[in-house]
């Protein structure tokens, strides 16, 4: 869910720009070093307060959280819609219902996620003892967050962190503060404790400087590359990660699927956010014997769509200028090696649509030799490739350095699930796509170059907690035959247990039980 790293400053500051007309909106300082410094520091007194008030207590800030986002929401998704371009509806649905959802969630469920768990002992020689794993916050929680779904993604990473007993200094995305600076606002309004949940705008240097400050656990999303080198550098002290790193999400249509459903569901999964989605559709290969007519409901569909600003289109404008080259050169070489222009191909005419617009486009006769095979496209482009059998399909959706998420489209539920499990991905969907991040529930996060770990659901929650294995002795007066006095009755003691726990036939393991009780009433410890 990322943008290549791009600072957009005049005089060093924080440009916020309207996508859709290219008007620049207002200017910002980003946070100095200095003020992450600072603001690490803050949370860190904080900490200990928070994370003595208890999870119910937590959990009913994030109720107040909803409320007043319940309250605001109509004038956060506009908001939103200024500094991104998307539709008013997107930044409703992958928004804010999103985050009102998470609030809902988690303080709901954190407290049973996190409740300390029993831990049975299955072996005779420790029936003795009382185990339990206890979940406990790790204390700073520093995020970066981009700017694809800048009010969705930091916030559902800083609720559960902050459920969780931890405190959070979060970085928003350069191109987006006006946003971050409404989550600030958001936070406070609910009433949050001060320095519990600090929120800063900043560019690149901001970013580095909460990566080299005094953190507990990162958690990042953004591109490959910067994901490369906050792990490097938090390897240095051993700082945990979480990293989302994008993604070259496969869809595949077998001979069997419901073309029409799958079309539509294709033209959202690529289209939706103009492309700007970790999860968006950006590889398809379909069943030959059934691609020219699904191809040609592809782009029908895609002809229906309206190109335009938020509040009057179905696909708006890309972040910025950067990503509409990208985009130009990902479609130029794939024309270049052979790939047909279905429609689209092309930036509108400039003097009609002045902002960072390019068409929604499909592409056919398309090969993994092209860029727009391998490398992630993040814009309005969906190529698709046929493909001669299912086991073709997978393969060349495995062929890839990312793997975060996949989708198979198939009037068989079974067939569907066997090819799911054969793909190398975070997760699978059969007949949707992408939508799976809105589920609060479902774990998101990928494999290979698409990161590591997890955000939503109980295994995000998790990510925001250091596990503690508690064990209490209950007859802490018996001798233990593990400590010291290792002299032949302690062997034979030993060689005896062994054979009553694991020894084949009873009667060797009645044998051992008997030079069990004989060495415990022997030794003195």
């Amino acid at each position: 869910m990322k943008m290549p790293a791009e600072t957009t400053t005049v005089a060093q500051k924080l440009v916020s720009i309207n996508p859709a007309t290219g008007e620049v909106l207002a200017e910002f300082e980003p946070a100095s070093a200095a003020e992450i410094l600072a603001a690490v520091r803050r949370a860190r007194e904080a900490a200990p307060a928070w994370r003595a008030l208890g999870l119910k207590a937590r959990a009913r800030y994030l109720r107040q959280l909803k409320d007043v986002l319940l309250a605001r929401r109509e004038d956060i998704a506009q908001l939103i819609s200024r500094e991104t371009g998307k539709p008013r509806f997107e930044s409703l649905a992958a928004e804010v219902l999103l985050v009102l959802d998470a609030c809902e969630y988690y303080s709901r469920e954190a407290p049973a996620f996190l409740r300390p768990e029993r831990v049975p002992h299955h072996n005779l020689a420790v029936k003795g003892k009382r185990g339990r794993l206890e979940y406990e916050p790790y204390g700073v929680i520093g995020i970066i967050s981009p700017s694809n779904y800048p009010f969705s993604i930091p916030l559902n990473e800083l609720i559960p962190a902050l459920v969780a007993g931890n405190s959070v200094v979060l970085k928003t995305s350069e191109l987006t503060p006006q946003v971050g600076i409404a989550i600030r606002d958001l936070v406070r309004a609910a009433g949050f404790p001060p320095g519990v949940a600090e929120v800063l705008a900043g560019d690149g240097m901001t970013g580095r400087a909460l990566v080299a400050a005094p953190i507990d656990k990162l958690i990042f999303t953004g591109s490959v590359a910067t994901g490369k080198r906050i792990q490097a550098a938090a390897a240095e002290r051993l700082l945990p990660t979480v990293l989302e790193l994008g993604g070259k999400d496969p869809m595949i249509v077998l001979d069997d699927a419901d073309l029409e459903r799958a079309a539509s569901g294709a033209v959202w999964g690529a289209f939706t956010n103009a492309g700007q989605a970790c999860l968006s559709v950006e590889r398809l290969y379909v069943a030959r014997a059934v691609s020219d007519r699904f191809a040609e409901l592809c782009v029908e569909k895609t002809k229906q769509l309206k190109l335009g600003p938020p509040d009057d289109s179905d696909v708006g404008p890309l972040i910025r200028e950067r990503q509409v080259r990208i985009v130009e050169e990902h479609v130029q070489d794939a024309v270049r090696q052979g790939a047909e222009v279905r429609v689209g191909g092309r930036r509108p005419p400039r003097d009609r649509w002045p902002g960072f617009y390019y068409e929604p486009t499909v592409l056919t006769r398309v090969h993994h030799g092209m860029r727009v095979m391998r490398e992630e496209t993040f814009g309005p482009v969906l190529p698709i490739q046929a493909v001669e059998d299912d086991a073709e399909a997978v393969s060349l959706a495995n062929d890839s350095e990312f793997g975060l998420s996949a989708s198979v489209w198939t009037r068989d539920r079974r067939r569907g699930e066997r090819i799911a499990r054969e793909l190398l991905t975070g997760a699978v969907m059969v007949n949707d796509c992408a939508s799976y991040f809105g589920i609060t529930e479902a774990p998101h996060g990928g494999v290979k170059l698409s990161g590591l770990g997890r955000t939503h659901g109980r295994l995000g929650l998790r990510e925001m907690v250091r596990v503690k294995y508690l064990d209490v002795d209950l007859v802490p007066r018996l001798p233990k035959v593990w400590w010291f006095g290792y002299d032949e009755l302690a062997t034979r003691l030993m060689s005896g247990f062994t054979d009553f726990l694991f020894a084949r036939g009873l009667p060797k393991r009645l044998r051992g039980l008997r030079d069990v009780v004989r060495g415990l009433g022997k030794r003195r410890v």
